[in-house]
């Protein structure tokens, strides 16, 4: 086996996938599964549409081409680059969007593909991110989009708590139901869909909070850690461990637990600070801050604490270790969501399924 490795259970990621599925279709909500925590994988997308997901989503195009033999909609989460109008309209069905001159490129480049790109407009309820603030102006944006050849407004969304930290709130999300309302009798539309953000709403299922015209989610955090992201509170009956990272020691030694001599800055220009606590049992591990953050990975051996990182090398100490740790040992970490975005995107971290 060649370390580090990430290990990823198929299996769990299916059982919470249709956890959730079955949570929000039984408040008439559609799930779109987000892939860009583990880079657009396709085993993972399989998993989630094995699961019940209706539409896979991404923010990066590159990671969307890597789905592209899955045969379900596609859907460009961030709002697409005028320069990557072309790719846009070739690998995804569906994007999200704010600005009227990406939109109007997009119609172009569709017209030129013969496709029609479905797009659902954003709109900003205080998060403060991607979207439309201005009621006036989201009528305006409307009007142009339904002038284009090959466009199809199919819904408006919002996205919060991913910026400005805003709790999706049954107040907010009824904001979003009103403008829906408003744009279809002020242009006399049908719109389909209500995208009403991200993990962070999940929370207003269980609360019985959540406006019944909201039919589309997008998940990734709550199927891949089982939790919703409002409040981090675990979902019922999923799990959070479907991402375990396993690192090799590389050394073991007695060493003191301040360095000896002037202290300056460390490789990424801060000045470490240090706690005497005498001579500690160290062990380095083969991985960095390359791969991960320190902050992200929690070991399941509750003895072990972690000391620091650099480019390559994890330092724990391993001093009150029940555990005989030897070289060549593995550490095993459970790890959060930024953590299993570093892991997966690290090329150096091998990717095993189980």
């Amino acid at each position: 086996m060649r370390y580090p490795c990430v290990e990823i259970s198929l299996d769990k990621i299916k059982h919470n996938t249709r956890e959730i599925v079955e949570l929000c279709k039984r408040n008439n909500i559609n799930v779109t599964g987000v892939t860009k925590v583990f880079c657009g994988e396709p085993k993972i997308a399989k998993t989630m549409v094995e699961g019940g997901v209706q539409i896979l989503a991404d923010s990066r195009i590159e990671n969307l081409i890597k789905l592209k033999e899955i045969n379900v909609p596609k859907m460009l989460l961030r709002l697409p680059m005028i320069s990557q109008a072309d790719e846009v309209i070739k690998y995804s069905d569906i994007s999200l969007n704010s600005e009227l001159n990406t939109i109007k490129e997009l119609s172009k480049k569709a017209v030129e593909q013969n496709k029609e790109h479905k797009i659902i407009l954003m709109v900003d309820l205080g998060d403060l991110r991607e979207g439309i603030f201005d009621e006036e102006e989201i009528f305006f944006v409307v009007s142009e989009i339904l002038k284009l050849d090959g466009i199809k407004l199919i819904g408006i969304g919002t996205n919060l708590t991913c910026y400005g930290g805003v709790i999706p709130k049954y107040e907010n999300l009824s904001k979003l139901v009103k403008i829906k309302m408003n744009i279809e009798k002020k242009f006399n539309i049908e719109l389909d869909i209500i995208s009403g953000g991200n993990s962070s709403s999940l929370y207003l299922l269980k609360a019985g909070e959540m406006p019944k015209k909201i039919n589309q989610l997008r998940l990734g955090e709550s199927i891949v850690l089982g939790r919703e992201t409002a409040y981090g509170e675990s979902i019922e009956n999923t799990y959070d461990d479907c991402f375990k990272l396993i690192v090799e020691i590389i050394e073991i030694k007695e060493k003191p637990s301040v360095p000896i001599g002037e202290i300056g800055m460390d490789a990424f220009g801060n000045k470490p600070k240090f706690i005497d606590k005498g001579i500690m049992k160290r062990a380095i591990c083969a991985i960095g801050k390359q791969d991960v953050d320190l902050g992200d990975i929690i070991p399941y051996d509750k003895n072990i604490e972690i000391l620091g990182e650099s480019s390559d090398h994890l330092i724990l100490d391993i001093t009150k270790c029940e555990k005989n740790y030897e070289i060549g040992d593995n550490v095993e970490f459970k790890l959060t969501y930024g953590g299993i975005l570093k892991v997966m995107t690290s090329e150096y971290v091998k990717k095993n399924f189980v």
